[in-house]
């Protein structure tokens, strides 16, 4: 059977279907033409004409056998991988299916500590137990890159029986590990290796970006599409490769933790995303490179403001980095990124993907255009004119999370009878619940890990500092939850 990246078959599909006068007894309720009129007027009546569900000729996302599979082969061929599932629950659902199904009850899964929330749940859902390496925190920026060789290959020598090796490709600030030579490491154990590389779905189409994961030898990777590649929200794509982990295992999760109600209009934009990047993605992206480049340029030349970049790689945790993830260091301004985030929505209605104490992060999407970047610039200067300050030790501080010690898997932590304690009082027990920052959703404290004082003191900061922080049972961070006894 042959294949076109000219095609948009699922696409095409509701296109068609939306155009023809059938009558639609089945859900969803709103039946293509009668929305709630305000709703309607926002998104267009185009939107429920296409929003449908699973009707002959439109396939089944949890058994395709016709244009749903045929726009997941596309997807494949364009990203080079042998299979490609369409996800609607973001790679969160990706990620957690993934676990599920090269993981079992009481099996470890070598893993790096700043994992995204959703390999929590994943965890929780196995039932695996995590043995957590530890990434490379870049000096000047203090934030969490790649785990470092010799860290792998402690972990792949002291647990060789575990499930699978999980990486981070790249993280939330564009690093990237040497994950070619970690995948290599691990295969020779006969180990599986997957790849969270929800901020990656687009280094497969320019030779400028770091290699995609499933080049360097991963055997699975989930990537949100939407991040990066211009789909909806919510969507992202999960590619396998070679033989080392089980297809069938795989669908089968996928089917357990996805919707069984997935949206059209959010699939076919995963069709329509594949297809504009197999064929304009290389011309979009170096577009976007230009831009970027021409930015971090001018941000560099500000006093205060330092911009990660290549002179920062290392060749080992740093080993490579996404140009189009423009973390920005404003140590030297006496701020810190959270203040300078806030006055940038606030004053001049400019949003950044993330602020930490220390840094900002700027995602080059597909439309951002020369006009924005001066208008960064702009507000930048009037805010550093205005507001910086003197610089102190206190503007330094690392924003990493304290190391805490697992004593206990994370599910059964999660299950165990708990209580609500005074955040002060918590030093010394056992955690039942996860919590960290939000965006990125890295915990910084998970359920049957021990909490020390410097953990206590850490979380008051963030208390303190009004920061969103998702996860814990209290959102006002007054009180947590820990282990019953």
């Amino acid at each position: 059977m042959s294949y076109s990246q000219q095609e948009a078959p699922l696409l095409g599909a509701l296109r068609r279907f939306a155009a023809s006068p059938a009558g639609r007894f089945h859900v969803p309720g709103h039946g293509g033409c009668s929305a709630p009129r305000d709703l309607e007027d926002l998104l267009g009546p185009d939107l429920f004409k296409i929003d449908l569900t699973e009707l002959p000729g439109l396939d089944d996302l949890g058994n395709p056998t016709g244009i749903i599979e045929r726009a997941q082969r596309l997807a494949a061929l364009a990203f080079g991988a042998d299979s490609t599932f369409f996800m609607v629950n973001g790679s969160t659902g990706g990620l957690q299916a993934l676990v599920t199904a090269c993981s079992r009850p009481g099996g470890r899964l070598l893993l790096p500590r700043n994992i995204h929330r959703s390999v929590l749940g994943g965890l929780l859902i196995s039932g695996a137990e995590p043995v957590f390496l530890n990434p490379w925190i870049v000096p000047g920026f203090n934030f969490a890159a790649g785990v470092c060789r010799a860290e792998v290959a402690r972990g792949l020598a002291e647990h060789p029986g575990a499930d699978a090796l999980l990486l981070i490709h790249p993280g939330y600030y564009g690093v990237t590990g040497d994950t070619k030579n970690h995948a290599a490491l691990a295969h020779e154990t006969g180990m599986a290796v997957i790849a969270d590389e929800a901020h990656g779905s687009h280094l497969h189409f320019h030779a400028r970006l770091p290699a995609d994961a499933l080049s360097l030898g991963v055997d699975a990777a989930v990537q949100s599409l939407h991040k990066t590649g211009g789909s909806l929200t919510q969507t992202a794509l999960m590619h396998l490769r070679g033989k080392r982990i089980d297809r069938a295992r795989v669908a089968g999760a996928l089917v357990l933790l996805q919707t069984s109600s997935p949206s059209y209009p959010l699939l076919a934009s995963l069709d329509a995303a594949r297809r504009r990047m197999a064929l304009e993605g290389e011309g979009l992206l170096q577009e976007k490179l230009e831009l970027a480049q021409a930015l971090r340029e001018k941000l560099n030349a500000i006093k205060g403001i330092e911009v990660f970049g290549g002179e920062h790689l290392d060749g080992d945790g740093t080993y490579d980095y996404d140009p189009l993830r423009v973390v920005v260091s404003v140590r030297g301004t006496g701020l810190t990124g959270y203040e300078i985030a806030g006055l940038l929505a606030e004053r001049y209605g400019i949003f950044v993907e993330m602020a930490d104490r220390q840094n900002l992060v700027l995602v080059f999407g597909f439309g951002i255009n020369a006009g924005h970047c001066d208008k960064l610039l702009e507000a930048l200067h009037d805010i550093l004119v205005r507001e910086a300050r003197p610089t102190g030790e206190e503007y330094n501080l690392c924003g990493q999370a304290p190391a805490a010690a697992t004593v206990m898997a994370p599910r059964e932590a999660w299950f165990a009878l708990g209580i609500q304690l005074p955040l002060e009082e918590t030093a010394g027990r056992i955690s039942a619940e996860w919590l960290g920052v939000f965006p990125p959703g890295i915990p910084a404290l998970i359920p049957g890990e021990a909490i020390n004082r410097e953990m206590v003191e850490y979380l008051l900061a963030l208390r303190t500092a009004g920061v969103n922080v998702q996860g814990s049972s209290d959102p006002s961070l007054k009180t947590l939850r820990v282990i019953d006894g």
